[in-house]
């Protein structure tokens, strides 16, 4: 397959294999069997913010493999395979640790560096994690722009809204929307005015999702 055909997700998975290695080294192998995807987060809306990359545990899947998904907003090469990497850190530990524990200590080996939450690849892993990508040729992805219909479109002298961009609900801006960890399944109710401010986090340390 060459990289001219080769989809978004054969390229994924192609990226989790080279990688499996890098894991074992670090003591957090691998499942053996997992899915990974592009598509958004269980909960996750635009209009609340951009949820990069989510990893849901595989003890919620009917074949006990963990699920990631990759955020169909990103396609930098580089982007992806920092997130793809701390999704896999999250599934060698099945999300017990939320961002802490083995979650952390992994992170580190690894070398991710910043906040846990959103570590991202040091200088020394991401020369190593953009060597791999060149074997695997450019992530082959047009990434979707929700925010380009966020403000109105006006038309003639009245003005219109713009267009629906997706079949999903409408955004609902008044009522109490609950939120609630993956992992974990801490839950809290707070309006739209402070979700648009960014996603809140558990006490474990995990980014809380719209339930």
């Amino acid at each position: 397959m060459t990289t001219m055909s080769i989809t978004r997700e054969a390229w994924l998975e192609s990226a989790i294999e080279i990688l499996r290695p890098r894991f074992v080294e670090i003591g957090m192998p691998l499942p053996e069997k997992l899915h990974v995807s592009v598509g958004f987060g269980y909960g996750a809306r635009k209009e609340n913010g951009t949820i990069l990359g989510q990893c849901i545990a595989g003890l919620v899947s009917e074949d006990q493999a963990p699920h990631i998904f990759i955020s169909p907003e990103i396609n930098d090469t580089a982007l992806v395979i920092g997130v793809l990497v701390h999704e896999l850190l999250h599934a060698a530990n099945n999300c017990r640790d939320g961002h802490r524990g083995q979650f952390a200590e992994g992170a580190t080996r690894l070398g991710l560096i910043g906040p846990m939450p959103q570590a991202t690849p040091g200088v020394a892993l991401a020369a190593e994690l953009m060597c791999m990508a060149e074997s695997l040729g450019e992530y082959r992805h047009a990434a979707i722009h929700l925010d380009w219909a966020a403000a109105p479109t006006k038309v003639g002298p009245d003005g219109k809204p713009a267009p629906r961009t997706h079949s999903g609900p409408a955004k609902q801006s008044t009522r109490m929307l609950k939120l609630e960890c993956p992992c974990c399944g801490y839950s809290v109710r707070t309006t739209t005015k402070w979700i648009s401010k960014g996603l809140p986090f558990c006490p474990t340390g995990t980014q809380m999702i719209e339930a």
